[in-house]
């Protein structure tokens, strides 16, 4: 692998053992940040999520990760967020209007409508309109597994690296140089969700 150290964010929500665990099936050595002094030294973070929107950006602002964060990306240093941690990168979210995200990348997260549909979007779903160095090797519409009630609408639509279907068409992932983001969870997709961690740990 191209890393030798990956720092998973803990900001007290955060799907964390399974991130960990997944990270260790494709031979990744990872550990917890807590704080800003947990950046050094590391390779890539993974920042997860499970919670809401306006929860985690208070969180990560008490813990003094928040800028620390920021100047990561525009360092352009390797990220991957999942769910909330993809949902973070955007400007503001309907479900913490209050609330701005981290704002490095253009656009807002909306919650999903329409008569008859079911939400929180849950269980697994395909991708299509894959490109990016997460999904070499990948099948054309690979499976992943979804949990969420919200997703985002990036202001430039040629970020999205994945499209997905669940009543509209949305970015189901974006990429950006070093910077990867899923709504879906590979650490919950089995076998394609491995391949795409394996993918992250490889393209830099």
């Amino acid at each position: 692998m191209s890393f030798r150290s990956i720092g998973v964010v803990d900001y007290g929500s955060g799907n964390l053992r399974s991130v960990c665990k997944a990270l260790e099936a494709v031979e990744a050595r990872s550990s917890l940040v807590t704080d800003p002094s947990g950046l050094d030294g590391l390779d890539a973070v993974v920042v997860p999520g499970v919670g809401s929107f306006g929860d985690c950006a208070a969180n990560l602002r008490a813990t003094g990760l928040w800028e620390p964060l920021r100047e990561w990306i525009a360092a352009g240093r390797p990220y991957l967020g999942i769910c909330l941690g993809y949902q973070l990168l955007f400007e503001l979210s309907e479900e913490s209007p209050e609330v701005a995200g981290l704002g490095v990348l253009p656009g807002k997260v909306v919650r999903f409508s329409g008569q008859g549909l079911k939400v929180p979007h849950m269980g697994w779903n395909t991708l299509s309109a894959l490109r990016g160095p997460l999904y070499h090797g990948l099948p054309e519409e690979p499976s992943v597994y979804f949990v969420h009630s919200y997703y985002p609408v990036p202001g430039d639509p040629a970020l999205a690296s994945a499209t997905c279907d669940y009543g509209v068409p949305f970015a189901a992932s974006v990429s950006r140089g070093a910077l990867h983001a899923t709504q879906f969870h590979p650490e919950k997709s089995q076998a394609a969700g491995l391949s795409i961690l394996r993918n992250f740990l490889s393209a830099f």
